[in-house]
């Protein structure tokens, strides 16, 4: 059995699929749902789910061990990352070399880096008339959106496609693959 622990900043609702996929898995486990924003929903889902939460300050990330040391006191083998909105630290980076992965709203190496998240990378892709879109699951390493890519799946923009439009279907997308790559990857 591998124990997950899953970083999310907001809603959550990447987290939550995450954790009821694997809910009766025979090969993974979600233990712990970490984040660095007290007001974030997922921290409520999680509880709801019965799953250990741990919530930290970008200070301490940066400049303490908690977050290892938590990772740790639940023997954790892989990080998620589900609308994180912090860089990992290279220390953590080392730490769980090709054991952290992220889910990008994008077909990188387009629309990724500091500030491309959510709705602002569906917004860039629109004005820039881009014909497709879709999401990159990849490793994480020290920079922003350059791990290995492990899977992309695309879908086509319409000609009207609004940011809200295509924010839905790369959702779709994310709710159906990410699970499964997190599961086919380790």
């Amino acid at each position: 059995m591998q124990n997950i622990a899953i970083f999310a900043s907001g809603n959550g609702t990447n987290a939550e699929n995450i954790c009821n996929h694997f809910f009766s898995s025979k090969k993974f486990r979600v233990v712990l749902v970490c984040s660095n924003n007290k007001r974030a929903l997922v921290l409520k889902k999680a509880a709801k789910l019965q799953i250990e939460t741990f919530l930290f300050t970008k200070h301490s990330l940066e400049n303490s061990f908690v977050v290892e040391e938590s990772l740790e006191n639940l023997s954790v083998d892989i990080i998620v990352l589900a609308g994180f909105l912090l860089k990992i630290p290279s220390r953590l980076v080392s730490l769980y070399r090709n054991k952290i992965i992220n889910l990008h709203p994008s077909l990188l190496p387009k629309y990724g880096g500091k500030g491309m998240y959510g709705i602002n990378v569906h917004r860039e892709v629109v004005k820039n008339g881009e014909r497709e879109s879709g999401i990159t699951i990849h490793l994480v390493n020290e920079a922003y959106d350059s791990g290995k890519v492990v899977y992309q799946k695309t879908v086509p923009v319409s000609e009207n496609e609004t940011a809200e439009s295509l924010l839905a279907k790369i959702q779709k997308l994310e709710y159906l693959y990410y699970p499964k790559i997190i599961e086919t990857t380790f």
